[in-house]
């Protein structure tokens, strides 16, 4: 059982590296004052699903998910 605990810990770490510059190459979410001349109704702002700022938002997302798993995991007893 201290293999699979130490195999946990390595992803973990893997995983925590991995979402911090995920989320440090992310765009800021304020606006500022373009939002006053509308230029966040763009093409761009209007398709971010499909731009490379949305697939950083996914893998994030995912990212997210499996931390708080692993992180259940390692503070289980059973391991």
């Amino acid at each position: 059982m201290e293999t699979v605990r130490i195999i946990i810990t390595v992803v973990f770490i893997i995983v925590s590296i991995a979402l911090a510059g995920i989320v440090l190459m992310q765009e800021g979410k304020n606006t500022g004052l373009s939002a006053l001349s509308g230029v966040a109704d763009t093409y761009w702002g209007k398709n971010k699903g499909r731009s490379m700022e949305g697939v950083l938002i996914k893998i994030t997302t995912v990212l997210a998910v499996i931390f708080m798993v692993l992180s259940v995991l390692l503070n289980m007893s059973l391991f």
